[in-house]
């Protein structure tokens, strides 16, 4: 009997080691196919969802239901919003083993017919140009308070290294190296860059009144940062804290910054001025094309292109040969 009882309890130990591995194995297989969607994409994706349950559908949902869904927010939701939805409920159900309803041809027909007949041009932040940004830090620089020499900082090395918003307030102390030449800054992973192959930014040092580096070297002296997060929350009564800035500070940081400035297009500015400012204004003062891309870390050539295109409205403009000949 005590043989037979040996026998069983390592058959009971094998089942359970087997059970166990395969748990572990589907854990890792969720992990992969999660690795797989950046984190915004799936923030979004799961905020969608739950607008579609709250407006009052069902998953999984059929075609009729994702037909109304759709209807009722024609003419409530930029049509490029309301795809996005529709992209996140046939994730949903292609991912949970459903047949996918908003793959119908009369779907795609209807959303068609509602990016004609609603179809809303793109609202784009406005590029900051260097004189916007000159007259920002020389408002910041006479302020002597750590969120200012904060904020002067994050601004200028946002702009100049042409960083977004998230990668802007991830940057850590251990990826930044001091160059005779300036600032050197490695990011590990990027939203053009997610299979962490790395990316690598220089910045120069600048002139007395503009310089990244400078400002960057200032905040954290300052602030006594010598490893973790570079840019920390503040609070409002001036006390600094162990954890980085939210991404979307960012945009009040800057709105707050060129309000001081006096800059009369503070509504149009965001974050994304940054990069579109530093894109423009280098393609103006005789940068090429390939270091734009580079120092901005875009992937496709068209986004700089359109970028350039904004910065040559006036300056390759074929009226303005004919204006210049009608003056003489």
């Amino acid at each position: 009997m005590k043989k037979d009882a040996v026998l069983i309890d390592a058959g009971d130990q094998s089942r359970l080691a087997e059970s166990q591995s395969l748990e572990l194995e589907v854990q890792k297989q969720a992990e992969f196919l999660a690795a797989a969607t950046s984190e915004n994409t799936r923030i979004a994706y799961r905020s969608a969802v739950r607008n579609f349950l709250a407006w009052g559908g069902h998953l999984p949902a059929d075609e009729a239901e994702i037909i109304r869904y759709l209807v009722q927010h024609a003419e409530i939701l930029n049509p490029r919003t309301l795809s996005l939805r529709l992209t996140a409920l046939s994730q949903w159900h292609r991912f949970q083993g459903f047949s996918d309803p908003c793959s119908a041809p009369e779907i795609r027909k209807i959303l068609t017919g509602i990016s004609r007949i609603h179809a809303r041009p793109r609202k784009k932040a406005l590029a900051l140009d260097m004189d916007g940004l000159e007259r920002i830090v020389t408002a910041l620089s006479g302020i002597d308070k750590l969120k200012a020499k904060r904020d002067c900082a994050l601004i200028q090395i946002g702009y100049f290294g042409g960083f977004r918003r998230s990668e802007l307030v991830s940057l850590q102390t251990e990826w930044i190296r001091w160059e005779v030449q300036g600032l050197m800054i490695s990011l590990p992973r990027s939203k053009t860059d997610q299979l962490g192959q790395g990316i690598v930014k220089a910045i120069p040092y600048g002139d007395e009144l503009c310089c990244p580096a400078k400002a960057l070297k200032a905040w954290m002296l300052a602030a006594k940062i010598t490893s973790g997060p570079i840019f920390r929350r503040i609070d409002q009564w001036g006390h600094m804290g162990d954890a980085a800035m939210h991404p979307a500070s960012v945009n009040k940081v800057l709105t707050e910054a060129a309000t001081l400035a006096n800059l009369a297009y503070v509504p149009e500015l965001s974050s994304h001025s940054l990069r579109r400012g530093m894109a423009t204004s280098a393609y103006r003062a005789g940068a090429s094309f390939r270091d734009i891309k580079r120092q901005g870390g875009w992937r496709f050539d068209g986004t700089v292109q359109g970028y350039i295109e904004e910065a040559d409205h006036f300056e390759e403009n074929a009226t303005s040969v004919l204006l210049k000949n009608k003056k003489r």
